[in-house]
């Protein structure tokens, strides 16, 4: 049974609404949500070849140090992620397991040459760590336009996107915290 919501993040993180992003996870999710800045490096998951961060070496990372007290873990980092078969990836979780990351690289305005706007990007980060986080619960990704757990493969798709999850996936996350 999980506990609680862990959030890890690198002492350089841009997202300082944290508290609120916080806030938004733990209503969701109905658990208790702690964050500890600073408490996260993703060197160990740098791949030279590609110049970026293999998310599924930092997911391991994060589980050989962290995992196995009933919490669920999110790894936030500002770099850039990929999977071996993906050019970038967003985030990524161990579905129906404990720990997920994720990254603001691409979610920043500035990747694109756009302005910096620290609302939209807390939005973005916030979409996200739900989307991940529900993956970890054991949800798939949904087929709802503006569910959470729809998948997305741009920002602007992320921007569509509510924070919240559809009636059916807050059913089926419901039946599985139940238990």
């Amino acid at each position: 049974m999980t506990t609680a919501i862990h959030i890890m993040t690198t002492a350089s993180h841009p997202v300082t609404d944290l508290g609120h992003i916080s806030h938004t996870i733990q209503r969701i999710f109905s658990l208790p949500v702690d964050v500890v800045k600073g408490s996260l490096n993703p060197e160990r998951a740098f791949d030279s070849s590609r110049r970026q961060y293999n998310s599924t070496a930092l997911i391991a990372h994060i589980l050989s140090s962290n995992g196995g007290d009933g919490r669920k873990i999110l790894g936030l980092v500002d770099v850039d992620l990929f999977i071996p078969i993906l050019t970038f990836v967003f985030g990524e979780a161990q579905f129906t397991g404990c720990v997920a990351v994720v990254s603001s690289f691409r979610l920043a305005n500035q990747f694109y040459g756009l302005e910096h706007d620290p609302i939209l990007l807390r939005d973005r980060v916030e979409k996200e760590i739900v989307h991940e986080l529900g993956h970890t619960f054991g949800l798939h990704h949904c087929r709802h336009f503006d569910c959470v757990m729809r998948s997305s493969t741009y920002v602007e798709e992320i921007d569509l996107k509510k924070v919240e999850m559809c009636g059916t996936c807050s059913e089926k996350l419901q039946l599985i915290t139940a238990h």
